[in-house]
Parts: C-alpha cells; structure tokens; sequence
C-alpha cells in the first residue's frame, strides 16, 4: 500500500505558522509521497466544506489555526463526519494562557497580521525619520505626517523618532537665519507643522555640553547667548508667518512633548492622522 499523505492547512490569518507545523510533523515520517496544502482566511462555513469535500478522497489530515469559535467546532464536526483527523494548534495555547492570566481570548481572526501591519509601518515611520531628518532632503515636507521645526538643540530629532514609534511620518527642518526656510514648508497644511522653542539659557547649557562631546571649544559662537537669542528670534517670526502651533520644550520630557503633539493631530484630523 502506497504510504502518502495531503495535510491540509487551514487559517484565519495566512496559515504560515500550520504549514511550518504541518512539514516539522511530516518530516519524522518517511512517506512515500506527500503535500501540504494551504488553504489562508478561513472566515465561512463554506470553506471549509469545500477544503474537505477534496480531502474525503485521499489520505488526509487537516491542521488548523481557527479561533473563532463557531468555525472551529464546524472543522471538528467535519472531521468526524468524514473520518478525517483534525488538529487544533491553537487551542491549547489558548486554554494555557487563559488559566494563567484570568481572563479569555479575544477569539478575534487576523490579529497576528494587524500586529505585522503595525511593525512594518513602525519601521517605515522610523527609515523615514532617519531619511528626512535635519531638513537633509527638503522632498520629506510634503510626504511627512508630521513636520517640526526650530532651532539647533530643541529636540527635533529624538522627538521625530519618539513619534515615529507611534508610526507618525515625520521630518525636522532646522530654522537658521542664514539659511533660506524651504519653499515646501509653507505649501504644508499647518496643522501637521509643530515649532519649537526653549529657554535660551537652556540651550546654551545643551549646547556647551554638546560642543564638549565633540571636543570643540565650548565659546564657540553656536553656544553663546547673544547668538542663540538671535536664532530664537528668526526662529518665532517664521513660526509667525506658519502660523504653526509653537511649543516650549524647555522643561518638557520627549514623551510630554510628544503627547502634545499627537492631541493636536487627533483634534484636528481625527482617525486621518496619517498621510
């Protein structure tokens, strides 16, 4: 008698992790033949019978990764009609977790691939944040959810990859008065335009600290008052004419800064924050 077999997959998700199962399980056999077959986002009844109205007629087990309730038992109830051997892979799991935590699963299908979704735009936000920081390529205005400007040392980068993790777009224009402000900045919707500012004598405490850090004279010109007065001059006037939402970052932590940030996203585009 030939020894082969068809496993059959079936998922709510994308069935990766039933297949990856499926061919650890088969591998410590030596069938002389077999397939797996996947069979991704199980979300009706009819499905499923089509999955086992092909595997009635040949050797066949069906692995599934279900957690809805209702097409979970209708696999059993299957199975059993046509004398099918079934495996829940996620039952189990399940059932442990709930005895340890006090509490049920969602039973919701497809969380795993919103999880997966939220990653990739986590990283996404980030490469952008690396791409358009420090007004490298002016070209981020226009694509950024979010753009803050100011001065040298107000915290523009570390706040940019502080909302990037919250999968913000964002890109950071520095204000300097001898350099041009970019032509984009004013075609941005100002509502995603943040400027900061601080405390002069605070930024110059960061400043000679930073001068230091890179074994420069800490009198330079970028750390004295009378210049970094100047810079928050040219810097309000510009933030002025955006008509921007303008915040004190002097004695705020990057997270309170931050919060500040996303409510006024959140009032003023609701679920659309995102570009």
């Amino acid at each position: 008698m030939e020894r082969c077999v068809t496993i059959y997959v079936l998922s709510d998700s994308i069935g990766e992790t039933g297949e990856q199962v499926a061919r650890a399980a088969v591998s410590q056999f030596t069938p002389e033949r077999y397939e797996v077959r996947r069979f991704p986002y199980i979300t009706a009844k009819d499905q499923i019978v089509e999955v086992f109205e092909e595997a009635k007629n040949e050797k066949s087990v069906v692995i599934y990764t279900v957690v809805i309730e209702e097409l979970k038992n209708f696999i059993v109830e299957m199975g059993n009609k046509f004398n099918i051997p079934v495996v829940d892979l996620m039952t189990p799991a399940l059932d442990a977790l709930e005895r340890v935590l006090g509490y049920e699963p969602k039973r919701e299908s497809g969380i795993i691939r919103k999880l997966d979704e939220m990653y990739f735009k986590k990283v996404e936000a980030v490469e952008f944040a690396v791409k358009y920081d420090d007004g490298k390529d002016t070209r981020g205005i226009k694509k950024a959810d979010i753009v803050l400007v100011g001065v040298s040392r107000t915290s523009k980068t570390p706040l940019s990859m502080y909302l990037a993790h919250k999968h913000f777009k964002v890109a950071n224009v520095p204000l300097v008065p001898e350099v041009p402000v970019p032509e984009e900045l004013f075609q941005k919707d100002v509502r995603r335009i943040f400027g900061l500012i601080a405390n002069p004598f605070k930024l110059n405490e960061i400043r000679q600290e930073r001068l230091k850090s890179l074994g420069l004279n800490n009198n330079a010109n970028y750390a004295s008052i009378e210049r970094i007065n100047e810079e928050l001059e040219y810097s309000k006037k510009i933030m002025e004419k955006l008509k921007c939402v303008v915040i004190d970052v002097s004695n705020k932590a990057v997270e309170e800064t931050a919060g500040i940030v996303i409510e006024h996203m959140k009032r003023n585009f609701g679920e659309d924050m995102y570009c």
